[in-house]
C-alpha cells in the first residue's frame, strides 16, 4: 500500500469559483443562493495577523508594538533620507562585523536594527498611500474630463459640418416658382405633341381614304373607255 498523499492546506482563501457556481439564475430565482457574509465588527485574521475592525487603515507604530525612531511631528522626506542613510551605515557595519568576527553576538543586533529601519521606511511609505490614492483619483477624473471635452469638441465639429452640408443642399434646390413654370412648360409641350400627333394621324387617315376612292374611280373610268 502506498502512503497517503499529504494534504496541502493553504492559509489563503480558496478561489471564488466554488462560490460563483452557487449563484446561478435558477438558485437566485428559487432563493437558494447563499447570502453574503455579515460584516465583521470585532477582530479578524488575515495573512496570519490579527486586525480589529475599528483600526485605522494605517496603524501607528506604537499600536504594533514597534519603537518609533522619529518624533511625532516630522518632515517625511527628510526622515526617509535619514533612514536611508542609517540603513546604509548599518549595512556596512554588518559587513565589517561579518568579516572581522562572524561569531560576534552583535551580528543579531545589527540584523534587528536593519529590520527596524526597514519597518520604519515601509511605514512612512504607507502613510503616503492616502495621498497617492487622492492624487490618482484626481488624475483619473482630470483625464476623464479632458476626454469628454475632446469628444464634445469633435461632436460639435461634426455637427457644424453636417449643418453646412444641409445648408448647401438647401441653397442648391431651385425656387418653387421656377419649378412651377418649368412644370407648366413641360405640360404644354406634352399637350402640343399629343395634339400634333393626333392631327397628323387624322391627316394620314383621310389622305389614305381619298387615295383609295380616287383609285377606284380611275379604274371605273378606264373600264368604260375600253368598252
Amino acid at each position: 500500500m502506498t502512503a497517503p498523499e499529504a494534504m496541502q492546506v493553504s492559509s489563503l482563501p480558496l478561489p471564488p469559483l466554488q462560490y460563483i457556481n452557487l449563484y446561478t439564475d435558477e438558485n437566485i430565482h428559487r432563493g437558494r443562493a447563499p447570502k453574503p457574509p455579515p460584516p465583521v465588527h470585532d477582530s479578524y485574521s488575515m495573512f496570519g495577523n490579527v486586525f480589529n475592525a475599528d483600526d485605522s487603515i494605517i496603524r501607528p507604530l506604537e499600536a504594533q508594538g514597534i519603537k518609533r525612531l522619529y518624533p511625532q511631528h516630522f518632515d517625511r522626506r527628510r526622515e526617509l533620507k535619514k533612514l536611508n542613510h542609517s540603513l546604509l551605515v548599518n549595512f556596512l557595519d554588518l559587513i565589517d562585523l561579518l568579516v572581522e568576527s562572524p561569531d560576534s553576538p552583535r551580528r543579531a543586533e545589527k540584523v534587528e536594527d536593519l529590520s527596524l529601519l526597514f519597518i520604519h521606511i515601509h511605514h512612512l511609505l504607507n502613510e503616503f498611500r492616502p495621498h497617492q490614492a487622492r492624487e490618482t483619483l484626481r488624475v483619473m477624473m482630470e483625464l476623464q474630463r479632458r476626454q469628454r471635452l475632446e469628444t464634445t469638441l469633435r461632436f460639435q465639429k461634426h455637427l457644424e459640418k453636417v449643418q453646412q452640408i444641409l445648408q448647401h443642399a438647401l441653397q442648391m434646390l431651385p425656387d418653387t416658382s421656377e419649378l412651377d413654370s418649368k412644370l407648366a412648360i413641360n405640360i404644354d409641350a406634352m399637350e402640343s405633341i399629343d395634339t400634333l400627333g393626333s392631327e397628323q394621324q387624322n391627316m394620314d387617315t383621310c389622305s389614305q381614304s381619298d387615295r383609295i376612292m380616287c383609285k377606284t374611280i380611275d379604274d371605273m373610268i378606264a373600264s368604260n373607255n375600253l368598252f
